[in-house]
This record gives C-alpha cells, sequence and structure tokens, in this order.
C-alpha cells in the first residue's frame, strides 16, 4: 500500500556556511494493506520528518515514496491533490493542529469542500455528523469551538477530519502523547476499530513501546535519522538485536518492581548527538558500549540476520 525507498531529507542552516541537519538519511519500509507500521525512537531522531516528508508537507531531498505503486515524491501540487484523498494525517498536537476560530462542523468539512466531493452544505453537514458520530462526538458538537474541548476530544475531531475522506493509509504522529494515560486507550482503541472496519494502513510514530507493541504489526526501530532495526512487533520484544532496541526496552519501567533498591543498569548513556554533524560510522557507537573499531569507521546498513528480522549492526 505505501512503500518509502531510501528517503533522504536535510535542512539547510542558515548562516552557518553549507551546513545541513541530517534529519532522515536513507529510511526504508513497507506498510501493507490494512496493517500497521510502528517507528519508534528518542525525540529529534526524524520520525516527524519522515511522516511530514512522506505527507509532502517536506519536499524529500533524495528517495521514493510509493502510494499503490505510484511515486509521489516528485508530484505537482496539481498533480498531488486526488492523491491527498488517499493519504491522511493526525498531528501530534490536537491544541495547535486545529484552528481556533473555525467552528467544528467547518474544521472536519473543510476536506470535502476543498475536493468537491459534495454538491451542497446539507449534504456535508449529514457527513461531518455521521463521521463526528464514528468518532465518539455527536451533532451537538459541530457548532462548539476547539477551546470548548478537552485534549482526547480534540483529538477525536483531528482523527474525524483525517476519516472524512476515507483514505487508504492513515499517519499518525504521536497521536497520543499530549493526552491523560485513560485517554490515550480511549484514542488507540478507536483507531484500532476504525482499522478493523474500514481495512486501512496506518504508519503510527509514538515514544511509548508498550503502546506501539499494542497497535503495531511491524516495528522500525530509529536512530538519528536511520532505521536500526526492524521487524514483527512480537519478535522485537521477545528478541531484540541492536543494542539501541534493547536499551529502550530497559528503560520501559517495570509493572511489578523488585522489592528493595535493585535498580536496573543503564544501558544507554549521553544524549543523541547533533544531526547537523552526525559521528562517523554508526551514528550510535558514541552511546554503545560494544562498539568496535569497524563502528568508528564504517556506517552499517540494514541486512537480514533472521527470517524477516532486520537489523543495522556491525555485531551481526
Amino acid at each position: 500500500m505505501l512503500e518509502v525507498q531510501n528517503l533522504v531529507k536535510h535542512f539547510p542552516v542558515h548562516g552557518v556556511g553549507r551546513k545541513v541537519v541530517h534529519a532522515v538519511e536513507g529510511v526504508s519500509f513497507a506498510i501493507p494493506q490494512g496493517q500497521t507500521f510502528g517507528l519508534v525512537g528518542e525525540s529529534g531522531c526524524g520520525k516527524s520528518t519522515v511522516a511530514r516528508t512522506v505527507m509532502r508537507i517536506y519536499e524529500p531531498t533524495s528517495g521514493s515514496v510509493l502510494l499503490d505503486g505510484q511515486d509521489i515524491s516528485r508530484l505537482s501540487e496539481k498533480e498531488l491533490k486526488p492523491i491527498r484523498r488517499k493519504i491522511q494525517m493526525i498531528f501530534q498536537d490536537p491544541y495547535s493542529s486545529l484552528n481556533a476560530r473555525m467552528k467544528v462542523r467547518d474544521i472536519v468539512a473543510e476536506p470535502l469542500m476543498v475536493h468537491r466531493l459534495f454538491a451542497n452544505q446539507a449534504e456535508i453537514t449529514e457527513a461531518v455528523a455521521s463521521m463526528l458520530g464514528q468518532v465518539g462526538l455527536g451533532r451537538q458538537h459541530m457548532n462548539r469551538y476547539p477551546h470548548e474541548f478537552s485534549g482526547g476530544q480534540r483529538q477525536r475531531i483531528g482523527i474525524a477530519r483525517a476519516l472524512i475522506m476515507n483514505p487508504e493509509i492513515l499517519i499518525c504522529d504521536e497521536p497520543i502523547s499530549a493526552l491523560d494515560v485513560s485517554i490515550q486507550a480511549q484514542v488507540v482503541n478507536l483507531l484500532k476499530s476504525i482499522q478493523k472496519e474500514k481495512n486501512i494502513s496506518f504508519l503510527f510514530i509514538a515514544h511509548d513501546l508498550a503502546m506501539v507493541r499494542y497497535v503495531s504489526h511491524l516495528i522500525g526501530v530509529m536512530y538519528l535519522g536511520r532505521i536500526v532495526e526492524k521487524c514483527g512487533s512480537k519478535e522485537i520484544y521477545l528478541k531484540p538485536l541492536h543494542p539501541y532496541t534493547k536499551g529502550l526496552l530497559d528503560s520501559i519501567p517495570s509493572p511489578r518492581p523488585v522489592k528493595g533498591d535493585v535498580r536496573k543498569e543503564v544501558s544507554i548513556e549521553g544524549d543523541i548527538p547533533s544531526p547537523v554533524s552526525p559521528p562517523p560510522g554508526c551514528a550510535f557507537h558514541t552511546r554503545c558500549r560494544q562498539a568496535m573499531a569497524v563502528c568508528r569507521e564504517t556506517t552499517p546498513y540494514l541486512k537480514e540476520v533472521e527470517n524477516g528480522h532486520e537489523v543495522a549492526c556491525h555485531l551481526y
């Protein structure tokens, strides 16, 4: 359904010579129809940039994005407009992604009006009311403004706006990070039920590894612009291979802490390097306890070491 091949995105650093921010460096993945690809990693690793570049909010530096076999990475805005109906996005912050001066009815109806899918206002109103009902809101909410809703309700409005186009791909850019834990569960269960009903493919970006495991069929672990491990969601928890993936899993709080002052040894130290001047070789070698000489010189690329399990690490 969606295939990303060697996607690269650089941002120029203004006023500092020819330096660039290496936000995304050769990311590749594919999402089958009706399945979810989870993308995880630390803040600043490039997850959201991948999502926005796939959506063509950002123009890719190089690489390709194939939707139903069609390369959309070099289409003009005019050529891209009908494609927008197939791929929609839920943004991270429900407080800033909704226009505060528009009523809910107008926010959800805007995509329909842009693409001229209905002939009159009455049909648009009915379509909006129906979609709000699907995400747990009602007709009575249509004439309210975003500031009159809670965070979870605002995110439901954002989901309704994305789903009203009946997309084939839904990109969820940390859609639950700004919500309370109980509301997170409601939103995620809503997305899973919508996927089951409409057979939509998801690109799900999040920090919470437990939540990603719950919603995803496939998982990619991203570090400093590159995917360093990729496999099925169950396997990555049962048998993580990359030291960075192991460190992320070690950082998950235990629901049953051991009695006494017994603390798990920290497996990741230091901070993520600057994407303006990433370290040579493996970008993770500055924080990896298993780093070898080759890690400081040669960049490892994803290779399949087990059936369906790919890792970019010189240990394998």
